[in-house]
C-alpha cells in the first residue's frame, strides 16, 4: 500500500510539473493577477493596513471599562509595629489581594474623535495599498509592452538579415560575371556581419525585457517563460476625442491617491477635535475591592478560644467602594493650546498635500494625453514615410541587382528602411501605452 501511495505521489508531481510547463504562457491579465497576490510591496502595504486596523479596533475597545486584579506578598524582618495590636513584633508576612475597575464617562469627546481618526487612518492606508496596486499594474503593462516591442524589433532585424543574406549570393554572382567590383561583395558581407550583431543585440534586449517582467513578478528567471501576443496591428485613436478635463473629473473621484489624501485631511481635522477636547473637564468612574492577611494576627483572634484563620482574616478585612473623579484642567503649561496650534498646522499641511495630489494627477493625465497625441502624429507620419521608404528600397534593390547602384547606396537605403520601421514600432507602442494610462484614469481595466 505504501508503494502505491509513493508511486501516486511521484506521478502527481511529474504531472503537475508537466502541466505547469505547458501553461507557461502568460497574458497581461495573468501577470497583473499574479502580482496582486504575490508582490512584496503590496504585502508590505497590506501589513501596514493591518496595523491601522488594530489601532482602530483598539480605539473602539478603549470605551470599555478596565478590570485589574492584584496579588502581593510582603515579608519583613526585624521589629515592626503591628497596628492591629499596637505592639512590636519580630518579622511579619503580609498577603494582599484586590480587584479594581474603572471607566471614563466624559473627556471632551476625545474617545469618539480618536475612534473616528483611527478609522480615517485605516481608510487612508487601504487607499495607499490600492495606489501601490495601480502603480504595479501600470509598470507590468509597460514591461509587457516592452517585450512585444522588443520581439517586433527582433523580427525586423531577422528579416533584414535574411534580405542581406540573399543579396550576398546575388552580389557574388554579379562580381563573378564582372558586373560589380570585388569590393561590392566585401561591403555586402560587412553589412551582413553588422546586421548579425543587430540581431544578437535585439535578442539580448528581448531577454532583458523578459527578465524585467519576471523580476517585477518576483519570479526567478525562466527561459521558457513567454507571453500571449495580442493583436495590436492598428492603434485605436477614438479615445483621444475625450477631453482631458473629463478624464480628470473621473479620475479625481476614483484614484486612491486622492482618496488617501482626503482621508488624511479628515484625520488631521479629528486631531484638532481631540486637542480641543483637552480644554474640557473629564469625569471617570472607578470601583475597587480589597482584603489582606497578616501572619501575626493569628495570635490575636477576636475569639481567644480559636486561631484567627486565613479565611476569617480575609472576610474581616474585606472592603469595597466606588468613586467618581472629576478632573478640571486649569493650567497645564499651555500644553492644550500648543496641541491645538499643532493640529491646525497639520490640517493646513494636509490641505496642501491634497491639492498637490490633485495637481500631480492632472499633470499626469495632461502629460499622458499630450504624449499619446504626439505618438499618434508620429505614428501616422512615420507610417506614410515607411510606405514611401519601402517603395524606394524596392527600386534601389532592383537597381542594385542589375548593377546600377553600388553597395554603399544599397546599404544606406536599407538602413533607412530599418530605422523607419523601428521608429514606427516605437511610436506605435508609445501610443498604446499612453492610451492605456488614459483608459485606466477613466476607470477602464488594463487589458490588451
Amino acid at each position: 500500500m505504501r508503494k502505491i501511495i509513493t508511486s501516486l505521489t511521484i506521478f502527481t508531481f511529474f504531472l503537475t510539473g508537466s502541466l505547469n510547463a505547458q501553461n507557461n504562457i502568460w497574458s497581461l491579465e495573468d501577470c497583473i493577477s499574479y502580482a496582486m497576490d504575490n508582490n512584496i510591496s503590496i504585502k508590505q502595504t497590506e501589513l501596514n493596513s493591518e496595523y491601522y486596523k488594530n489601532q482602530y479596533n483598539q480605539a473602539k475597545l478603549n470605551r470599555l471599562p478596565y478590570l485589574n486584579a492584584s496579588v502581593s506578598n510582603n515579608t519583613s524582618f526585624g521589629k515592626s509595629l503591628d497596628y492591629t495590636t499596637y505592639q512590636f513584633t519580630d518579622g511579619t508576612n503580609n498577603f494582599y489581594s484586590g480587584i479594581s475597575s474603572g471607566t471614563t464617562l466624559f473627556n471632551g469627546l476625545q474617545q469618539k474623535n480618536t475612534i473616528d481618526k483611527s478609522h480615517l487612518d485605516l481608510l487612508a492606508s487601504l487607499e495607499n495599498t490600492a495606489k501601490i496596486r495601480n502603480d504595479i499594474s501600470l509598470n507590468i503593462a509597460a514591461a509587457y509592452l516592452q517585450i512585444l516591442f522588443s520581439q517586433e524589433l527582433l523580427n525586423i532585424a531577422k528579416n533584414q538579415l535574411e534580405i542581406t543574406s540573399q543579396q550576398i549570393d546575388r552580389t557574388q554572382k554579379m562580381v563573378d560575371a564582372g558586373k560589380l567590383a570585388r569590393g561590392s561583395a566585401l561591403e555586402i558581407q560587412a553589412q551582413y556581419a553588422g546586421e548579425e550583431l543587430s540581431v544578437i543585440s535585439a535578442e539580448n534586449d528581448l531577454i532583458m525585457a523578459y527578465l524585467n517582467l519576471q523580476l517585477m513578478l518576483d519570479l526567478p528567471y525562466d527561459p521558457s517563460f513567454s507571453i500571449v501576443v495580442p493583436d495590436l496591428s492598428e492603434p485605436e485613436n477614438s479615445f483621444l476625442m475625450t477631453e482631458v478635463s473629463e478624464i480628470y473629473s473621473s479620475a479625481e473621484q476614483r484614484m486612491p491617491q486622492v482618496k488617501s489624501s482626503e482621508y488624511s485631511l479628515g484625520a488631521a481635522e479629528k486631531d484638532l477635535a481631540i486637542a480641543r477636547g483637552g480644554r474640557y473637564p473629564s469625569l471617570s468612574l472607578s470601583a475597587s475591592s480589597y482584603s489582606r492577611y497578616n501572619n501575626k494576627a493569628i495570635d490575636y483572634s477576636p475569639t481567644a478560644e480559636e486561631p484567627y484563620t486565613f479565611s476569617e482574616q480575609f472576610n474581616d478585612n474585606f472592603n469595597y467602594g466606588f468613586g467618581l473623579e472629576l478632573n478640571i484642567p486649569i493650567f497645564n503649561r499651555y500644553q492644550v493650546k500648543t496641541n491645538i496650534s499643532n493640529a491646525r498646522i497639520s490640517i493646513e499641511s494636509a490641505e496642501l498635500d491634497l491639492q498637490n495630489t490633485k495637481n500631480e494627477l492632472y499633470r499626469s493625465i495632461q502629460q499622458a494625453y499630450l504624449d499619446a497625441v504626439g505618438a499618434l502624429k508620429k505614428y501616422n507620419s512615420t507610417q506614410k514615410a515607411l510606405i514611401a521608404m519601402e517603395e524606394s528600397f524596392k527600386y534601389t534593390e532592383k537597381k542594385f541587382e542589375v548593377g546600377l547602384v553600388n553597395t554603399v547606396d544599397y546599404n544606406t537605403s536599407k538602413n533607412q528602411l530599418t530605422k523607419t520601421q523601428s521608429d514606427l514600432l516605437q511610436a506605435k507602442y508609445d501610443f498604446i501605452f499612453k492610451t492605456k494610462i488614459l483608459h485606466f484614469y477613466k476607470g477602464d481595466p488594463i487589458t490588451l
